[in-house]
C-alpha cells in the first residue's frame, strides 16, 4: 500500500514538473499580440516531420560530432492536425487542406475554397485584399494548383484548371483583381485556344514575364503575372536558378510593399511532388530551396519587424522514413552532388554513349560494380518511368531511405513562425486554426466588407493532366 502511495506521489510530482517545464517554454501572452503590417504565409506541400529531420541530417557537417541545427529548428512553434471534412476520412488531399489553411473551414478532398455544401468561403488572402492590402502568390507549381487556387478562387473541383485560370481574371474584390502579383507555372492554362487569359491581364495593365531574368527588369510596385513553365517549374535540380523560390519571393515582395501592407502566399510546391515520386534526391533539393527562402525572409523580418511569417505543410507525402530495410543508418551524403534530377537522368540515359560514365557524372559519385550493372541494364529499357524508378531505387539503397506510400499520410504537421504576432502560433491545434489566427491578426475590418464578383464556373476537365497517373496533378 505504501509503495502504491509513493508511486502515485512520484507520478504526480513528475507530471507537475512536466507541466511547469512546458509552461516555462511558452511565451507569456498577457495581452493580444500587436498586429503585423505584412503577412507572409508559406505552405511546404507534403512536408511531414520526417522531411525537416532529414533535411537537418542532409545539411550536417560530418567533421563535427553534433548534428548542426538549421533554420527550421530556430523557428519551430507548434503542430497542426490535418484531417479533412468527415466525409473524406482522416487523410487529406492538398485541396481540402489548402481550403482549411486559407479559410479556416473543413471541406471534402478536392474542394477549392468551398465548404462541404460547395458554397464559397472567404480566404485570408481575399480578406486582405478587401481590407486594402496588396496580395500575391509565388509558387513552384502551376499557379492554379490546389494550394494557390484555394487562396485565390472557389471551385467544386481542383481538377478544373482552365476554369480556375479564368476565375483569376473574372473574380473581383471591391472591383479589383484578387492578386496584384502571381508568379509560378501554368502557361498552358492561361494561353488556350478558347481563351487567352494572359492577354487579358496584359490588356488590364499587368506586366507579363515568362523568364526569371525578365522578372528582374520590372520596376517595383507593378502588378505582375509571371508564368515560367507550361505546368509546374522544373525540379530545382534541373532549373537554371537554384534559389528559384527565394528569387520569386523576393521579387513578389518588391512589387507588394506599400503603406497599407501586403499578404503573400508562398508555396514550396514540389516537396510534395518529390514525395509522390519517392524521390529522395529531389526532396532534399526542394527542401534546400525552401531553406534559402526562409533565410531570405528571416533577414527581411530583421529589417521589417512589422512582418509576420508563418510556415506549415498541408499534409505529409510518401511516408518518408529515415532508415530502412532493418538497418539503423541513413547516409544522405550521397545526395549532395547530384547535377540533375533522377527524372532528367532517366530521360537522357538511353542516349548516353557511356551510360555508366554519364550516370556517375550526374549522380556525383562513383558507382560500385553492382550499381554499374544496374545502370547498364536500365539504359536498355524503353520506359523512361522504369529507368527513373531504377535510379531512385539505387539512391534509396545508397542512402538507406524508405517510403511507405506514393500518396499522402494522415500525420500531424509542424508549424513554424517568426516576426510580429508569431507568438499566436505556439502549441498544438488544427490546421483550420492557422487561418483563424491569421484572420484575427489582419487589420480591423469593422467598416470593410468584401464584394466579390464571381463568374459562373462550369465544371471542366483539367487539360493536359492525368489525375490517375500524374502526381503533379494530385
Amino acid at each position: 500500500m505504501r509503495q502504491n502511495l509513493l508511486a502515485v506521489a512520484a507520478a504526480t510530482l513528475f507530471l507537475t514538473a512536466c507541466n511547469a517545464t512546458s509552461d516555462a517554454l511558452l511565451p507569456k501572452t498577457s495581452h493580444q499580440p500587436e498586429k503585423p503590417k505584412n503577412v507572409i504565409m508559406i505552405v511546404s506541400d507534403g512536408m511531414g516531420p520526417a522531411y525537416t529531420t532529414a533535411y537537418r541530417n542532409f545539411r550536417d557537417d560530418p567533421a563535427t560530432p553534433q548534428v548542426e541545427s538549421v533554420i527550421f529548428d530556430r523557428i519551430f512553434v507548434g503542430n497542426a492536425s490535418t484531417y479533412p471534412a468527415q466525409e473524406s476520412g482522416f487523410v487529406t488531399d492538398s485541396a481540402a487542406a489548402a481550403t482549411a489553411l486559407a479559410a479556416g473551414v473543413k471541406s471534402y478532398n478536392g474542394a477549392i475554397g468551398v465548404d462541404v455544401n460547395k458554397q464559397p468561403v472567404e480566404s485570408v488572402l481575399q480578406k486582405a485584399k478587401a481590407l486594402g492590402m496588396k496580395t500575391g502568390i509565388a509558387v513552384t507549381s502551376q499557379i492554379v494548383h490546389a494550394t494557390p487556387a484555394a487562396y485565390m478562387a472557389h471551385n467544386e473541383s481542383r481538377k478544373n484548371y482552365n476554369a480556375l485560370a479564368d476565375s483569376f481574371f473574372d473574380h473581383k474584390i471591391n472591383g479589383e483583381f484578387t492578386a496584384n502579383v502571381m508568379l509560378g507555372g501554368g502557361t498552358q492554362y492561361f494561353e488556350r485556344e478558347d481563351r487567352d487569359v494572359t492577354a487579358q491581364f496584359i490588356d488590364a495593365g499587368y506586366a507579363y514575364v515568362d523568364t526569371y531574368n525578365k522578372l528582374a527588369t520590372i520596376p517595383a510596385g507593378e502588378n505582375v503575372l509571371g508564368l515560367f513553365a507550361p505546368v509546374g517549374l522544373p525540379w530545382v535540380l534541373d532549373d537554371k536558378r537554384k534559389n528559384r523560390l527565394a528569387y520569386l519571393t523576393e521579387h513578389a515582395i518588391k512589387h507588394l510593399e506599400n503603406d497599407n501592407g501586403f499578404f503573400l502566399l508562398v508555396e514550396a510546391s514540389q516537396v510534395d511532388w518529390a514525395g509522390h515520386a519517392n524521390d529522395i534526391a529531389s526532396a532534399m533539393a526542394e527542401m534546400h530551396d525552401l531553406n534559402l527562402t526562409l533565410e531570405y525572409l528571416y533577414q527581411y523580418v530583421q529589417e521589417n519587424p512589422d512582418t509576420l511569417v508563418v510556415l506549415t505543410a498541408d499534409h505529409s507525402t510518401g511516408g518518408l522514413t529515415i532508415g530502412a530495410r532493418g538497418q539503423y543508418a541513413w547516409e544522405p551524403e550521397w545526395l549532395k552532388h547530384l547535377t540533375a534530377s533522377p527524372s532528367s537522368i532517366a530521360a537522357a540515359l538511353p542516349q548516353a554513349a557511356e551510360p555508366v560514365a554519364f550516370a556517375t557524372e550526374k549522380l556525383g559519385f562513383t558507382l560500385n560494380e553492382e550499381e554499374a550493372k544496374q545502370i547498364i541494364a536500365l539504359a536498355k529499357l524503353k520506359s523512361t518511368r522504369a529507368i527513373e524508378t531504377g535510379i531512385k531505387s539505387l539512391l534509396d539503397i545508397r542512402t538507406n531511405t524508405g517510403w511507405t506510400t506514393g500518396g499522402h499520410t494522415g500525420v500531424d504537421v509542424e508549424v513554424f513562425a517568426f516576426g510580429q504576432g508569431h507568438e499566436s502560433f505556439y502549441g498544438q491545434y488544427d490546421n483550420t486554426d492557422i487561418a483563424k489566427k491569421i484572420f484575427s491578426l489582419l487589420p480591423d475590418a469593422s467598416q470593410q466588407t468584401m464584394t466579390e464578383e464571381k463568374a459562373t464556373v462550369k465544371p471542366t476537365s483539367a487539360e493536359g493532366c492525368d489525375f490517375e497517373k500524374d502526381w503533379r496533378c494530385q
